[in-house]
């Protein structure tokens, strides 16, 4: 049995100084522990039945793709306002200090579907919320979510109003 947290490294001081950062980049870098790391959240997604999986930009991009390829299922990306091209349809949140704007293009996910929503990290939970509300906005059910890394200390898991299953959870 594979321990995932050998493989996410913990870089101090990143992006800012106070903080540790736990980056998923070697994890990626070592084709058995990512392949393990898809087969696990395959398992615990595909119970939810997806139709799509909805990545949240950036990271999320890297871990939904090849999820969505495994369950034979659709993929959309969550991006900030202005990064995808053609016609979207945007959510505007509140942010500890300000607001930001995620949107999804138009067509993409249909109203019905379910969507599960997909992320490398849980911190404090405030896009994950966003990207539910956006999806349900369209009309869309959001049955659950999932990621690799839970950051237990942000307690973001208290701001998603869905299921959210993690592989590795860090206390500080």
């Amino acid at each position: 049995m594979i321990d995932l947290k050998d493989h996410i490294d913990a870089i101090p001081d990143f992006p800012k100084p106070g903080i540790l950062f736990y980056d998923i980049s070697s994890l990626l870098a070592d084709p058995y522990a990512w392949m393990v790391t898809i087969d696990r959240l395959a398992e615990i997604v595909a119970a939810h039945k997806p139709d799509v999986l909805a990545g949240i930009e950036s990271r999320g991009f890297l871990v939904a793709a090849p999820l969505a390829l495994k369950l034979n299922c659709g993929f959309v990306m969550v991006r900030k306002k202005g990064k995808l091209p053609g016609n979207t349809t945007g959510l505007t949140y509140d942010l500890e200090y300000g607001s930001d704007t995620i949107e999804v293009q138009e067509g993409r996910i249909q109203a019905g579907q379910r969507v599960v929503i997909v992320d490398d990290l849980l911190a404090t939970g405030g896009t994950m919320a966003a990207a539910g509300n956006l999806i349900n906005q369209i009309g869309a059910e959001v049955p659950a979510a999932a990621c690799i890394i839970e950051l237990n200390f942000l307690e973001g898991r208290k701001n998603v109003p869905f299921p959210v299953t993690t592989l590795v959870q860090y206390d500080e």
